[in-house]
């Protein structure tokens, strides 16, 4: 076990709640490091439902490929948590090490002094501990969950506001209301801070731009302000001033040409002049973000497979990411048919039917798992149970391994898609790797 994990299993019990929403235990600790939060480099903070890591992903490729360095906190990891602190210079970025984790680390563990914190809070101050340090063009930082009490809203002045899609999520502490939750995140929009809001459902819209008056923050609603959509192969993004006709994003997904639309009309909003359309058309070929409809490339696990399988991975969890996941899996069946199979484990707290139900019709079968170590992993026996009472073909299985060995006896040239939880994803990573997943989760984002 590495010293970090040690550090970080014991800051998962100083608080008995995993989440707990509030901003006193933040101020308190940054008070005590010093207040890094006053000494970051100019941040774009972005909250939202889906959609975040890959506006983040898009954002990050296009300002290294201007040459600029770029700072990255996002969660949850999936393998180890120095995933979730990117360090950039201007020659890249990557994770930070692992002494300089465990400095910071320990460092705030001495100046919390052993009261009350979430794992999410503390983590998140080490990491702008180590943003304060380090000197960048920006800092690119995901809200864990929700907004206006995140852990991450404690930037008194961003340069930027993102709000990706919004929709039903985590209702047990940000309401059961698609109003209610768009209020939330739009908790992070600032005084006069302009703030780029991505493709919203109708009953959204009404609810940030009346948060965003209340603080003269001007805002930038996609289907007013820009828009951006495929023709002919290619991203068209248009504003009120520019039109510009780029390659397609390399993540794949039809959902991507929203997010990479966000992340557009967010590097034009900056108005940074360092940054030329040319390398936005770089950036949006280079972005990479794993476990997100991403296509594993020849590893372990597919060595259980016929030689023509294809494996993907995604980490969605929610009824709008099914629908977007199977809409995109449909996508693809039109260009290249194969029969396609689930790989799915969840949690019991995301409502499974939801996430389940856009794939009747689409998938051929579904092998559920439990997922591992996950104290709120829902069984693939129940997992199993819900998607046969939507009229799926489903059957539990032992293990993840197993599940895929399953999927793979199906068909001579499946295409299995593994899905469900981003910590089945880290878990499926690591299998396929031959690496160990490292680090507690900290129930995730908090």
């Amino acid at each position: 076990m590495a010293v970090s994990d040690s550090i970080l299993s014991r800051l998962l019990q100083l608080h008995p709640k995993s989440i707990d929403l509030t901003l006193e235990r933040m101020w308190r600790i940054l008070k005590k490091l010093g207040n890094p939060e006053r000494s970051l480099p100019p941040v774009v903070h972005v909250a939202g439902t889906n959609g975040k890591g890959s506006v983040i992903a898009y954002m990050c490729a296009i300002m290294e490929a201007a040459g600029l360095g770029v700072h990255c906190y996002t969660s949850p990891h999936l393998m180890r948590f120095h995933e979730r602190i990117r360090l950039g210079t201007p020659s890249g970025s990557a994770f930070i090490a692992e002494q300089d984790l465990v400095a910071i680390l320990e460092e705030c563990e001495v100046a919390n002094a052993g009261e009350p914190i979430t794992y999410f809070e503390i983590t998140t101050a080490a990491a702008f501990l180590a943003f304060s340090r380090h000197p960048a063009d920006y800092l690119l930082l995901e809200v864990g969950l929700g907004g206006r009490l995140d852990a991450t809203n404690v930037i008194e002045r961003p340069a930027l506001g993102v709000i990706t899609s919004i929709s039903l999520d985590h209702q047990q502490f940000l309401g059961d209301t698609i109003a209610g939750i768009a209020k939330e995140k739009a908790g992070i929009l600032k005084p006069q801070v302009p703030a780029v809001v991505a493709l919203q459902t109708s009953d959204v819209i009404p609810t940030i731009e009346a948060e965003a008056a209340k603080l003269g923050a001007p805002v930038l609603v996609h289907g007013q302000h820009w828009q951006s959509f495929e023709q002919h192969g290619r991203l068209v993004y248009q504003d009120e001033t520019t039109l510009l006709d780029l390659p397609l994003p390399g993540l794949a997904g039809q959902f991507q040409i929203e997010n990479a639309g966000a992340a557009v009309a967010a590097i034009l909003a900056l108005n940074d002049t360092r940054i030329s359309t040319v390398d936005i058309e770089d950036g949006l070929r280079r972005a990479q973000w794993t476990g997100r409809l991403q296509r594993l490339p020849l590893g372990r696990l597919h060595e259980l497979l016929p030689d023509n399988a294809e494996l993907w991975l995604d980490g969605g969890h929610n009824p709008a990411a099914g629908r977007a996941l199977a809409q995109s899996l449909a996508d693809l069946d039109e260009r290249v048919s194969k029969p396609l199979m689930l790989v799915l484990g969840m949690l019991n707290t995301k409502s499974a039917a939801e996430y389940v139900e856009p794939f009747t019709g689409l998938a051929t079968g579904i092998f559920t798992v439990t997922i591992p170590d996950e104290q709120n992993a829902l069984s693939a026996q129940d997992l199993a149970a819900i998607a046969r009472g939507l009229g799926l073909d489903a059957e539990p299985a032992a293990g993840i391994e197993e599940a895929i060995a399953m999927a793979g006896q199906i068909d001579p040239e499946p295409r299995i898609l593994i899905c469900g939880s981003l910590y089945l994803a880290g878990h499926v990573l690591a299998l396929h790797s031959g690496e160990a997943v490292s680090g507690p989760s900290g129930a995730g984002k908090r």
